[in-house]
């Protein structure tokens, strides 16, 4: 029996253009190279002739142009992979010289060693998710940068409030009793405000729709499931569900962590052993989520009523093993304070067994 020959085939994906190259076995240097406009139907074409010929793997580098081709290539039968840009290294002398034949060269001869492993490629569903959740992001990041300005226009007008306390309702009614020589200057101040409440109602919003989503069949008993332990409500239970997708894609904890990039750095040679700060070269915006989950450790060890409210209907067994990492968080935090450790330190560990957790239950729950 004849075997299929395998075709190794790299994308170098850009807004109006592709290229492709073509890379055999057999052969140190593409069999095809060329470009093409970033039309789905007409990469399948070029595509499909090798299909016909053999076994086809394709691959591109993830980037703001998302999963849209990944997902066309797979209805047509293509093993398509998305690599994260992290792992398509250029050697050497190749970063000096960069072009995009040259990367859909380098991703197509990943492929050929067998390197190309493929990011997670969330559902439809998920992605929807995930950039809502992104959406709450960038208000946040809008009201905080916001809020900013309008302290500092108030700075400026010798407007100095009494302590550091700010935006509580005392601080709010203080700003609106504030009285300016200019009409001007009230003008300015009113645009600033108008828009710091009005970004709070996008975002009272926005949280009302992830309210929604999390509760939804589909993502319901997941989210009930996460929302047992402390520190974790709708935002952050809807996060992990939609970046992670299946957590039984990871093997154990520890993978689990590294992919947060919550584990340690190291440095290590021969005899010597050297450990340094946490990588971060995980999923940023979970481990940051994570990391404000793991502050609420450092309360005591009770039940909160709004915990209980949010444990209504939970099963048992999952209760009871939220409520052993309170326990054992809780000691962790204060066993590291007492050892000398900084509070930072401390919190970004609990915040790394709080991960193991999270893999745990979800994984008891599959």
């Amino acid at each position: 029996m004849r075997t299929k020959k395998s075709y190794y085939i790299g994308l170098d994906v850009h807004k109006d253009s592709i290229w492709m190259a073509v890379m055999m076995d057999e052969s140190n240097s593409p069999i095809e190279s060329k470009q093409l406009p970033n039309n789905y139907l007409k990469v399948v074409k070029a595509l499909a002739p090798y299909q016909e010929k053999g076994i086809v793997q394709v691959a591109y580098e993830a980037g703001c142009l998302g999963y849209g081709l990944q997902r066309y290539l797979s209805e047509f039968g293509f093993d398509c992979r998305v690599l994260p840009p992290t792992k398509v290294v250029r050697p050497g002398m190749d970063k000096r010289v960069k072009t995009d034949k040259r990367d859909a060269v380098l991703i197509a001869n990943m492929l050929k060693r067998r390197e190309g492993e493929s990011i997670n490629i969330p559902t439809r569903e998920d992605e929807a998710g995930r950039d809502l959740l992104r959406c709450r992001n960038d208000l946040k990041d809008d009201l905080k940068r916001a809020k900013q300005r309008l302290l500092n226009f108030l700075l400026r007008h010798d407007k100095k409030y009494e302590t550091n306390r700010y935006w509580t309702m005392k601080h709010r009614k203080w700003m609106g009793e504030q009285k300016y020589d200019l009409a001007l200057d009230k003008m300015t101040y009113d645009f600033y405000i108008s828009y710091i409440e009005s970004t709070e109602r996008r975002i009272e919003r926005v949280d009302e729709e992830i309210r929604k989503e999390a509760e939804n069949v589909r993502n319901a008993e997941k989210t009930r499931i996460l929302r047992a332990f402390r520190g974790i409500d709708y935002v952050t239970a809807l996060s992990f569900i939609s970046e992670v997708g299946d957590f039984r894609r990871f093997a154990t904890a520890e993978s689990f962590m590294s992919f947060l990039g919550l584990v340690p750095s190291e440095y290590s040679s021969g005899k010597k052993i050297q450990r340094g700060s946490i990588t971060k070269t995980g999923n940023s915006h979970l481990r940051r989520l994570l990391v404000e989950s793991a502050w609420h450790y450092t309360r005591p060890v009770k039940e909160s009523k709004r915990l209980a409210e949010r444990r209504v209907g939970t099963n048992e067994k999952v209760i009871t093993y939220a409520d052993k990492a309170i326990t054992r968080l809780h000691g962790k935090y204060y066993k590291m304070l007492a050892r000398g450790k900084e509070q930072n330190i401390a919190v970004t560990s609990v915040a790394r067994e709080l991960a193991g957790f999270i893999w745990g239950v979800m994984n008891m729950a599959a």
